[in-house]
C-alpha cells in the first residue's frame, strides 16, 4: 500500500490572497478539510485555513500569498498520508481495490476491478474480464471486499 493517497486536484486559484479551489476526490470535501498538512509533488504543505464552497474545498496554503503563487499550484494532485486518515471500522480507500481480482460466490475469478464510477447515490465497480461487469456496489451485490487477502466478492444476478 502506498505511504500518500491521491485526494484531490487543485483546478483553479480563488481570490487575490492566494487562496487555491481544489475538488477533492474523496466522500465529500469536508474529509478533506481534516487535514492540516497535504502533498504535493511529495512535498508537504501546511493548510492555513480552509472551508467548502460549491463542493471544493478552498484553501489557504502556508507561504502562498499572491495569485501568482497558487497560479503555479494550477493542475497539481494534492496528496494525504495515509496514516493521517482515520477511517472508520470497515471502510477502506478506493485506491486499495482497484486491481483487486472479483470473484462470484464459488470463488470463480471473473475479472479486476478496474474503476469505480459515482454517478449518482451509490458507486458503480467496473470489472475487466471476458467481458465488462458493472456491479452496484450495494451489499446484495458486494458480499466481500477482502483487501488482506487481495479479492472482491460478488453475487450477479441474471444480465449483469
Amino acid at each position: 500500500m502506498n505511504e500518500f493517497l491521491d485526494c484531490g486536484q487543485i483546478v483553479n486559484t480563488h481570490g487575490i490572497h492566494g487562496e487555491v479551489r481544489i475538488v477533492p476526490w474523496a466522500d465529500s470535501p469536508e474529509f478533506l478539510r481534516r487535514f492540516s498538512t497535504l502533498y504535493a509533488d511529495g512535498i508537504p504543505i501546511r493548510v492555513m485555513s480552509s472551508r467548502v464552497h460549491k463542493g471544493s474545498v478552498i484553501a489557504k496554503l502556508d507561504g502562498v500569498d499572491t495569485v501568482e503563487q497558487a497560479m503555479l499550484l494550477k493542475g497539481k494532485t494534492v496528496q494525504i498520508r495515509r496514516t493521517d486518515a482515520k477511517l472508520p471500522e470497515g471502510s477502506f480507500f478506493l485506491a486499495d481495490i482497484i486491481g483487486l481480482p472479483v470473484v462470484d460466490e464459488s470463488g470463480q475469478k471473473l475479472g479486476v476491478l478496474r474503476e469505480v464510477l459515482s454517478p449518482s447515490v451509490q458507486q458503480v465497480y467496473v470489472v475487466d474480464g471476458q467481458r465488462e461487469i458493472m456491479i452496484p456496489a450495494v451489499p446484495e451485490f458486494i458480499l466481500e471486499t477482502n483487501i488482506a487477502d487481495g479479492y472482491i466478492k460478488v453475487r450477479l444476478i441474471e444480465g449483469m
